[in-house]
C-alpha cells in the first residue's frame, strides 16, 4: 500500500514539473510581457531542465529555452544555452541534436556579423546532415552557406554551393527551398552581369511562388519581382523596371504583412521613375518609403536618403541634397556599414565637388580594406573546409592504420596544443598590452588630478603666507604699540590720560575688526578648496555650457567625501560623464540637461537626465556608448539603469557603493 502511495506521489511531482515547464515556456514566449519577466520565466525553465536526465526530451527542452532567448534578442544567453546543448548532444552521441545546435550557433554568429564562424558551424552542420542523409537540412545548410558566400562577394563559390543544394533537392518535395535556390541564383548572375541567366532563374522562382507550400504572407513573389526590377535597372532599362515594381506593389496585404518589402518597392519604384524622367509623384514616394522604414527601423534607410539626395541635386536644391547625403553617411558610419559608406561617399562627392578629393581618398581607402577583407574571408572559407575534410580523412586512416598512425595523431594533437598555447599567449600579451595602455591613460588622468591638487595647495600656501604677513606686519605691530602706550598711561589719572586711553581702545576695536576679516578670509579659502575631483567635474560642466546646445544644470552633494572614494571609481565617473554628454550632444536634441551627484544611504548616485527625443531602450540596438558606460560603472562595483521613451527624454542612473569599492582597470 505504501509503495502505491509513493509511486502516486512521484507521478504527481512529475506532472507538476511538466505543468511548470509548460507555463514557463508559454510566458517566456509572450511578446506582451516585459523583457525582464520573460527572461525570468526562461531562467526558471532552464533551472528545471538542467537538473533532469540527459535524454532526448531534455535536449528538446534546451532547444525551447534557446529559441526563447533568441526571440528576446538575448544573444549571449542564447549562445550559452546552445553550447550546453552541444555538450549534452556530444555526450549522448546525438548527431541530430548536434547538427541542429551547430545551426543555432551559426545563427548567433550571423547576428554578430562574424562570417568565418558562421561558415564553420554551417559547414559542421552540413557534414552531420550528410552522414544522416537528411536532404532537406543538407539543402538548408548549403543555401545558408551560399548566402554567406554571396554576401562576402564570393559569387562563383556561392553558385557552386547553390547547385550542390539543388542536387539534394532532386528527390525532395520542398518548393520553399527550391524557390530560395532559384532566387539566389538570380541574384548571383545579376552580380556577375549574366543578365539572361539571372532572368531565367528569377522566372523559375516566380513560377514556384504560386505553390500551395509557400505562405502568401511571405510575399516571395513580390521579392522576386523587386529583384527583377533591379536587374533591369542595372541595365538602364528603367521603364521595364517600373512594371516589375508596380506589379509587386499590387500584391494583396503586402503593406501589412511585409512593410519593409513594401517600403523597398516604393523607394525602388520612385527611383526608377526619377531615372526615367517621370517626376509626377516625386519626391512624395521617396518620403513615403523613408517614413515606413524609419517607423519599423527597417533596412535600406541609407539608400532612401541617397536617392533623395540625388533627386534634390537634380532639382538644384543643394541644401537638401547635402542634408540627405550627410544623414546617409552618418547612419552608415554609426552602423559600420562599409558598403553603404562607399555609396554615401560617392554621393557626397557629387553634392560637394570642392571636397570630392577628400571623399575620394576615404572612398578608396575603405574600398581597398573591403577587398582585402573579402579575399581573407574567401581564404578562410577554403581553409575551414580543408581543415574539416582533413580531420575526416585522418579519422578514416586511423581506423585502417591505427597502430602506424597513432603517433602521428598524437603529434597533430600536440602541435594543435602548441599552436593553441602560442595563440593564447599572444592573445594574453595583446590583452596585457591593452591593459597597460589603459593603465597609462588612467595614470595620466590621475596625474592631472594630482597636479590640480598641487596647484590648489600652492595657492593655499601663498594665501597662508599672505595672512601670516598681515598678522605679523600689521596686527602684531599695532597690538605691540597699543600695549606699550596703555602701559605708560596706567600710572596717569588726569583728563589727558583718560582721553588717550579712549583713543587706544578705539584702536583695539579696529584691530579686532581686522582679525575678523582675516578669519573670514580663512573660512572662505576652506570652502573654496573642496576637492580636485569636484573641480574637474565643475570645469567639465562649465565647458559643456558652451559646447552643449542644451542648458546644463549641475548640483553636487557637499556631504560626499570624495577622498574616501577609489581613484579608479572617480575616473570612471568622469569618463561616464564625458560619454553621456557625447550621446546627448549627438542624438538627444535636448533643451535641458540635469546632472546630479547625491549620497543616498551608503551609495553615491550620479543622475544624468535630458528632455530630448529619447529612444526605445528595449528594442533599440545598444550602441557602444551605453555599453562603455555600463562596463565602467560595473568595473567599480556599481550599477547602471537606463530609463527612456521616445519623445520623453532619457534618464541615466549610476549607483556606486561607498564601502569597499572595486579598483579594476578601465
Amino acid at each position: 500500500m505504501s509503495g502505491c502511495k509513493k509511486a502516486e506521489r512521484e507521478n504527481n511531482a512529475t506532472t507538476r514539473v511538466v505543468d511548470s515547464l509548460s507555463y514557463f515556456f508559454e510566458e517566456a514566449n509572450d511578446d506582451s510581457i516585459p523583457f525582464e519577466k520573460r527572461k525570468f520565466y526562461n531562467e526558471k525553465a532552464f533551472a528545471i531542465i538542467s537538473k533532469e536526465k540527459n535524454d532526448s526530451l531534455n535536449r528538446v527542452n534546451y532547444f525551447k529555452v534557446a529559441n526563447r532567448y533568441y526571440n528576446m534578442e538575448d544573444l549571449e544567453e542564447y549562445k550559452q544555452t546552445t553550447l550546453q546543448i552541444i555538450k549534452k548532444a556530444t555526450e549522448a552521441r546525438d548527431t541530430v541534436s548536434l547538427a541542429k545546435a551547430y545551426s543555432y550557433m551559426s545563427d548567433y554568429y550571423i547576428n554578430k556579423n562574424i562570417p568565418d564562424s558562421v561558415y564553420k558551424f554551417t559547414y559542421d552542420a552540413e557534414k552531420l546532415y550528410v552522414k544522416q542523409k537528411d536532404n532537406i537540412n543538407i539543402a538548408k545548410t548549403l543555401l545558408n552557406k551560399a548566402i554567406l558566400q554571396h554576401n562576402e562577394s564570393d559569387f562563383l563559390g556561392s553558385e557552386r554551393t547553390v547547385f550542390n543544394a539543388l542536387k539534394s533537392l532532386r528527390n525532395v518535395n520542398n518548393d520553399e527551398l527550391l524557390y530560395e535556390a532559384y532566387n539566389l541564383l538570380g541574384l548571383i548572375y545579376g552580380e556577375l552581369a549574366e543578365y539572361k541567366l539571372a532572368k531565367e532563374y528569377y522566372e523559375k522562382a516566380l513560377k514556384i511562388t504560386n505553390s500551395s507550400q509557400i505562405s502568401p504572407e511571405n510575399h516571395l513573389k513580390a521579392i522576386t519581382l523587386n529583384n527583377m526590377g533591379l536587374l533591369y535597372r542595372n541595365q538602364d532599362k528603367d521603364k521595364e523596371a517600373i512594371d516589375f515594381f508596380e506589379s509587386a506593389l499590387k500584391e494583396k496585404n503586402i503593406l501589412n504583412d511585409r512593410p519593409n518589402i513594401y517600403a523597398t518597392l516604393k523607394d525602388n519604384l520612385a527611383y526608377s521613375k526619377f531615372k526615367a524622367g517621370d517626376y509626377n509623384e516625386l519626391p512624395g514616394m521617396f518620403y513615403e518609403a523613408l517614413k515606413i522604414k524609419d517607423s519599423i527601423n527597417g533596412t535600406g534607410i541609407v539608400l532612401s536618403k541617397i536617392h533623395l539626395s540625388e533627386y534634390y541635386i537634380f532639382k538644384k536644391d543643394s541644401f537638401q541634397a547635402l542634408k540627405f547625403a550627410k544623414e546617409a553617411y552618418d547612419l552608415a558610419d554609426i552602423n559600420n556599414e562599409k558598403r553603404n559608406i562607399l555609396a554615401t561617399l560617392k554621393q557626397l562627392s557629387n553634392v560637394e565637388p570642392k571636397k570630392a578629393l577628400q571623399y575620394s581618398a576615404e572612398y578608396y581607402k575603405i574600398d581597398d580594406s573591403l577587398k582585402l577583407a573579402e579575399r581573407r574571408i574567401k581564404n578562410k572559407f577554403s581553409r575551414i573546409e580543408y581543415e574539416t575534410e582533413e580531420l575526416v580523412l585522418e579519422k578514416d586512416k586511423l581506423v585502417e592504420q591505427r597502430k602506424t598512425l597513432i603517433y602521428t595523431g598524437l603529434g597533430i594533437i600536440l602541435l594543435g596544443i602548441f599552436i593553441y598555447v602560442i595563440r593564447s599567449q599572444a592573445a594574453r600579451n595583446r590583452e596585457l598590452q591593452l591593459l597597460q595602455e589603459q593603465q597609462k591613460a588612467n595614470e595620466e588622468i590621475y596625474q592631472l588630478m594630482l597636479n590640480q591638487q598641487n596647484k590648489i595647495e600652492e595657492v593655499r600656501q601663498l594665501e597662508k603666507k599672505r595672512i601670516a604677513q598681515d598678522l605679523h606686519d600689521g596686527i602684531l605691530g599695532k597690538l605691540f604699540g597699543t600695549r606699550l602706550n596703555l602701559g605708560t598711561l596706567n600710572n596717569q589719572n588726569n583728563d589727558e590720560a583718560v582721553e588717550s586711553r579712549k583713543t587706544y581702545i578705539e584702536e583695539l576695536k579696529i584691530i579686532e575688526q581686522e582679525i575678523r576679516e582675516i578669519s573670514h578670509d580663512l573660512n572662505s579659502e576652506k570652502a573654496a578648496i573642496f576637492n580636485n575631483f569636484v573641480l574637474m567635474v565643475a570645469n567639465f560642466i562649465e565647458n559643456q555650457q558652451s559646447v552643449c546646445k542644451a542648458k546644463v544644470n549641475f548640483s553636487m552633494d557637499p556631504t560626499i567625501d570624495w577622498n574616501a572614494i577609489d581613484n579608479m571609481a572617480k575616473i570612471n565617473f568622469y569618463r561616464i560623464l564625458q560619454e553621456a554628454f557625447q550621446n546627448i550632444n549627438k542624438h538627444a536634441e535636448a533643451k535641458n540637461v540635469f546632472v546630479t551627484f547625491a549620497k543616498i544611504n551608503s551609495n553615491i548616485e550620479l543622475n544624468v537626465k535630458d528632455d530630448g527625443v529619447g529612444f526605445n531602450y528595449l528594442k533599440k540596438k545598444k550602441g557602444i556608448g551605453l555599453s562603455n558606460m555600463k562596463t565602467r560603472i560595473n568595473s567599480s562595483g556599481g550599477t547602471m539603469t537606463v530609463m527612456s521613451e521616445i519623445g520623453s527624454g532619457t534618464l541615466l542612473i549610476f549607483e556606486l557603493p561607498v564601502k569597499n569599492p572595486k579598483t579594476n582597470i578601465l
